[in-house]
C-alpha cells in the first residue's frame, strides 16, 4: 500500500505549516535570515503568490512558490523556493512538485515560466532539465536591499 501524496496552495496561516516552511528554508539555504511569521502572513496575502506543499501521508515533505506577474510582452511566471526535505529526498517529490508548478502556471494563463537553479545543484539541474526546461542565455542583475 502506497502513501497519499498531496500537494496543496498554502492559503491561510497555520503554526505548523509555517515551522515547516522555516524548517525548509534552513535546509535549501543556511544563510538565508530567519522568516518572520509576519513576513509569512504577507506572503501569504499575496494575490501574485502561490506557495505550494506537498505532504506524503500527514508528513510535509517539500515545497515551492509560483509567482505570477503580467508585462506588457505576456505573463510570466517563475518558480522558486524549491525544496524537498532532506529525509524524503529520492523519492521523486521534487519532480511532481515542478510538474504541478507547471500545470498551474499553465492554467493561470503564463506564456513563460522561468527559475534560476544554482550549477552546483546537480541533481536539480538535470531534473529541470528532463521537464523540458533549457539554459536561457542571459545575464541575471541582483540588487539586495
Amino acid at each position: 500500500m502506497s502513501t497519499a501524496i498531496e500537494i496543496f496552495r498554502v492559503t491561510a496561516f497555520d503554526p505548523a505549516q509555517y515551522e515547516t516552511v522555516v524548517r525548509l528554508l534552513g535546509q535549501l539555504s543556511p544563510t538565508l535570515p530567519p522568516l518572520t511569521e509576519i513576513a509569512y502572513r504577507t506572503l501569504l496575502d499575496t494575490e501574485a503568490t502561490h506557495l505550494f506543499m506537498l505532504n506524503v501521508g500527514e508528513k510535509p515533505a517539500g515545497m515551492l512558490t509560483v509567482g505570477l506577474y503580467r508585462t506588457p510582452s505576456g505573463v510570466k511566471a517563475w518558480i522558486e523556493d524549491v525544496v524537498v526535505d532532506d529525509a524524503s529526498r529520492g523519492h521523486g517529490y521534487g519532480r511532481q512538485l515542478v510538474e504541478y508548478a507547471i500545470a498551474y502556471a499553465r492554467h493561470a494563463g503564463a506564456d513563460t515560466l522561468a527559475l534560476t537553479s544554482n550549477p552546483t545543484r546537480i541533481a536539480a539541474n538535470a531534473l529541470y532539465r528532463s521537464l523540458g526546461f533549457e539554459p536561457y542565455v542571459t545575464n541575471v542583475y541582483k540588487m539586495k536591499f
